[in-house]
């Protein structure tokens, strides 16, 4: 169990972008003169590649995982994220869940279909 300090600063960090996490690493780096570098094991490969920094993702895909309850609601909901879609392909699609309804969409339109779904009674996962 973290004190309330230390919980503050850890949900401080978590709001911050991977870049800024690097900045505030350098910045405690050069403040208390450490190193957050993890420490070379004993007969580690000489020459093996550090891992590439991950990049925050951009595209996501929103599943609809389980229609729920309100499976005429979620059936709504799929028609207002995918008007072509008509009344008996929506019904097919929510009742063949698991499945992708949108794939490689923004995060602000990923977000606002998993808002709608969810809504409706629906269990989304973003990938």
């Amino acid at each position: 169990m973290a004190s309330a300090n230390v919980q503050t600063l850890v949900d401080a960090v978590e709001k911050l972008s991977l870049l800024e996490v690097s900045e505030l690493v350098k910045a405690l780096e050069e403040k208390f003169g450490v190193s957050a570098a993890a420490p070379m094991m004993m007969g580690a490969m000489p020459g093996t590649a550090a891992a590439a920094p991950a990049e925050e993702k951009t595209e996501f895909t929103v599943v609809v995982a389980t229609a729920g309850a309100n499976k005429i609601g979620v059936i709504k909901a799929v028609r207002e994220i995918k008007p072509e879609l008509g009344l008996a392909e929506a019904k097919a699609f929510v009742e063949s869940a698991p499945k992708a309804i949108l794939e490689n969409v923004k995060k602000e339109v990923a977000d606002e279909a998993k808002k709608k779904l969810e809504a409706a009674g629906a269990t989304i996962e973003l990938k």
